[in-house]
């Protein structure tokens, strides 16, 4: 089963319009048994940190995405989604996250519009199944005013240029942070979401 979270923040019917386009069934939901048990869960978001970290809280939401992440389960966040799973954010003030992979939101500090809004080219730092068969210019929708840093270069996927690095796509294990909005890139978007569902259901299959 893929389950999109629903804690109030997500853009969670385009996504799952997105799934749908794809030929694959969804489910949108924020009770605790389905979101441990799905093969997939994907965690949306739309919004600002510590505002998705205390609907996360108040829906308590936490305990079970920790349980699923002690078991290696996959779990795919996409734009605010990707931000809360890591350690900490700068936005409005300093606020923790999940922690479940290492790094830092902080604000663009840079000579161009904020937020970083629109279609930019995706740059590949080193090849993974999630970016498999993309054409080599291929252009994605962004939607961000903070952006990750103090990462682990190892676990970064792909990024874009805007005055300077911004990560796209961060993979740690059965944890994917995507910056970007696939459900709003067309098709190299839906590529994306197509490989990473392929990817972890035939590894659910396996298990």
């Amino acid at each position: 089963m893929i389950i999109i979270l629903d804690y109030g923040l997500g853009n969670v019917y385009n996504l799952q319009n997105a799934l749908t386009s794809l030929g694959y069934n969804s489910k949108i939901s924020r009770e605790p048994a389905e979101i441990l048990d799905a093969t997939i869960l994907f965690l949306p978001g739309v919004g600002a940190f510590k505002s998705a970290m205390k609907n996360l809280n108040d829906n308590n939401l936490i305990e079970v995405l920790n349980k699923r992440n002690e078991e290696k389960k996959p779990i795919i966040g996409i734009c605010l989604g990707m931000q809360v799973l890591f350690e900490d954010s700068y936005e409005d003030g300093y606020c923790k996250g999940l922690g479940y992979i290492n790094g830092t939101f902080r604000k663009f500090d840079i000579d161009l519009k904020i937020p970083h809004m629109g279609w930019n080219k995706l740059k590949e730092n080193k090849p993974s199944f999630i970016t498999a068969n993309l054409p080599e210019n291929s252009y994605v929708y962004f939607v961000h005013s903070y952006y990750l840093t103090n990462y682990n270069p190892k676990e970064l996927i792909s990024y874009a240029e805007y005055a300077l690095k911004v990560p796209a796509i961060v993979a740690k294990d059965h944890l994917i942070g995507i910056q970007f909005h696939p459900e709003k890139s067309n098709k190299i978007g839906l590529k994306i979401l197509d490989n990473l569902i392929k990817e972890f259901k035939k590894e659910g299959a396996q298990s």
